[in-house]
């Protein structure tokens, strides 16, 4: 048979999306794309926002027009929290965020059958589905899932009940997965869960004692971090960032929101000024790293005010980028109950267009300070002379020069195009 996997939303669902193309391939299934209307069509949805959920219903409708014949299997967030909704879309198999490991094996069954499967779970009660992957479509770094579920309850956020409570990757077996991947030729490898800086919470690991174990491995040059909340820096982990070169000089540290009142309304865990003092630290440790973020603008009871706030404590700590996102309510969420306290879309919409243009100007000035120096790139393409890659610290360069995909080159950054990143290499490794 012939199979295509459509992936939307979270670098999590990137991973898991892999690791069901991986099964497929290994029974001799063959991977095309859409428009060659294979034989199976599996569609790995999301459900942050309300657009995530748009895109998933049409990526589906989009499947079901393009081949009329295939077979559809739906997964995801937007699965889980829709599926009684879905199922008369015209839908095979519906499962939510289990079972993806077994994608395969309900294929088939569907197959000899032809009897409509659809499969649910309590996630609050579901224990970690392994999956374990040998290689990436991209060379040069791999995502490796070591972690599930989310206990946070933000007010906004629906994915602690779409995705479960809590739960970890065997060490030993996230630490055999990172080998295998480093000898396939991954020399970066990314952690990401859905609360990636809570792994190994209740077991007598964490996320620390898996960073030191995975860079053990000679080949590995780089081990970076998708997401980590502010009150998962602690003194072990600022401790490890200062002590090992490995891990990479960028983090991605979610605000969500500049005001105190409205970190409140959300559920947050901390306030501007415990967050303000753990990028001090940080910034004590590795002066020129780069820390993007998340933002929600237009939550519930902002005011002019509390956006204000926002926009002065962005420019006091200096984020590189800025990810933004408009508030989307999520049914069942905490924020359900603050209607009376929407903001009007309009509002949103500018507000967004303000911190956009901001972290715009923001990623310009901090690539700027780089300007004339040499930073190590791992090579992700290349075609003839040009060739291009991310730094340690997560900057994308575009350069000049002979190199391969996989290897590291000094480049000395020569200019820029708005906050497009340009260079030469000076030395391949």
């Amino acid at each position: 048979m012939t199979f295509s996997i459509i992936t939307l939303g979270c670098k999590v669902n990137s991973y898991e999306s892999e690791y069901m193309r991986e099964q497929f391939e290994e029974v001799g299934h063959k991977a095309v794309s859409l428009q060659e209307k294979p034989d199976v069509i599996v569609i790995n949805t999301c459900s942050v926002t309300n657009q995530s959920d748009a895109k998933s219903r049409h990526m589906i409708r989009l499947a079901k027009k393009e081949s009329k014949e295939a077979i559809i299997a739906v997964c995801g967030c937007s699965a889980e929290n829709h599926r009684e909704a879905l199922l008369p879309l015209g839908i095979d198999i519906l499962i939510g965020n289990k079972d993806k490991s077994h994608i395969v094996e309900l294929v088939e069954e569907y197959a000899k059958k032809r009897e409509k499967i659809a499969r649910f779970y309590d996630m609050s009660k579901v224990p970690f589905e392994d999956m374990t992957l040998k290689s990436e479509s991209n060379k040069t770094r791999a995502f490796v899932k070591i972690q599930d579920g989310c206990d946070n309850f933000c007010a906004y956020c629906i994915i602690p009940y779409m995705r479960g409570a809590l739960r970890s990757k065997d060490i030993d077996v996230a630490t055999r997965e990172i080998a295998e991947l480093v000898e396939n030729g991954h020399s970066e490898i990314v952690l990401t869960g859905i609360h990636t800086g809570s792994y190994g919470r209740g077991k007598d690991y964490d996320l620390v004692d898996l960073i030191r174990e995975i860079s053990k491995l000679e080949g590995l040059k780089r081990v970076r971090i998708s997401s980590i909340e502010v009150t998962e820096l602690d003194d072990k982990f600022l401790d490890e960032l200062k002590n090992n070169p490995k891990i990479c000089d960028h983090l991605h540290i979610p605000l969500q929101t500049g005001s105190d009142e409205i970190l409140q309304f959300m559920n947050r865990k901390y306030d501007t000024a415990y967050f303000s003092q753990k990028i001090e630290k940080i910034r004590e440790i590795r002066p020129n790293i780069s820390i993007t973020t998340d933002l929600i603008v237009g939550f519930p009871h902002e005011k002019e005010a509390n956006f204000e706030e926002t926009v002065q404590f962005i420019k006091k700590i200096g984020f590189t980028k800025i990810h933004t996102f408009p508030f989307s309510l999520r049914n069942g969420t905490k924020a359900e109950k603050m209607k009376e306290y929407f903001v009007d879309e309009l509002v949103k919409k500018k507000r967004v267009r303000e911190i956009l243009a901001l972290s715009n100007e923001l990623e310009k000035t901090y690539y700027e300070k780089f300007l004339n120096q040499t930073l190590d790139v791992i090579v992700e393409t290349s075609e003839g002379l040009e060739s291009r890659g991310h730094t340690s610290n997560y900057i994308l360069v575009n350069f000049k020069g002979l190199a391969k995909s996989g290897q590291t080159v000094d480049v000395k950054i020569t200019s820029l195009d708005g906050i497009i990143v340009n260079g030469e290499i000076e030395k391949v490794e």
